[in-house]
């Protein structure tokens, strides 16, 4: 982190961490829905599975989307500031979240929110809404592990030659 006194090293080393810490999290709270929520929903009646996923996808979706926007805000500021390609990944990784929830699932979400779980695509619907949930589980992971990755090897700037380098003054 050249050019930046200690107290700027530390900030930016915890807007790493945060940025981390958030991706981390958002792939948690996704890999619960893909492997223990949404399976569970499932052994359930039509109608019941319906009126669980309801609540829960309203009550779900602030809390990815914040973390899929600000996780993939702080790594962009973090790639920025200090380079490191694996920065600018993990964020452009966990920013696909929202497209992809907008253009696949957000059609899925509005047959289910309107339907009351006795249609015969309900079941259909639910089981598509849960693969595409997959595609958001497999972006927040490897969000993280980019992230993670861009942690334990940080970038060296290119123009920042070693201090013991030939014609280092």
């Amino acid at each position: 982190m050249a050019g930046y006194d200690e107290a700027g090293r530390l900030a930016m080393l915890i807007t790493a961490l945060v940025a981390f810490l958030i991706a981390a999290i958002f792939a948690g709270a996704a890999i619960y829905v893909s492997f223990a929520e949404h399976p569970a929903r499932l052994t359930l009646d039509d109608a019941a599975a319906l009126a669980q996923w309801k609540p829960s996808y309203q009550r779900g979706k602030l809390m990815q989307a914040s973390l899929a926007l600000v996780g993939s805000l702080l790594a962009f500021w973090v790639w920025w500031k200090l380079g490191g390609i694996m920065w600018l990944v993990g964020g452009l990784l966990l920013l696909a979240n929202w497209p992809v929830t907008l253009v696949l699932i957000m059609p899925v979400n509005h047959r289910l929110e309107a339907g009351d779980g006795t249609g015969p695509d309900t079941r259909a619907l639910l089981v598509r809404w849960g693969r595409l949930h997959g595609i958001r589980t497999i972006l927040g992971v490897a969000a993280t592990l980019a992230m993670l990755c861009a942690l334990a090897c940080p970038a060296r700037p290119a123009l920042d030659p070693a201090p013991n380098a030939v014609g280092a003054r």
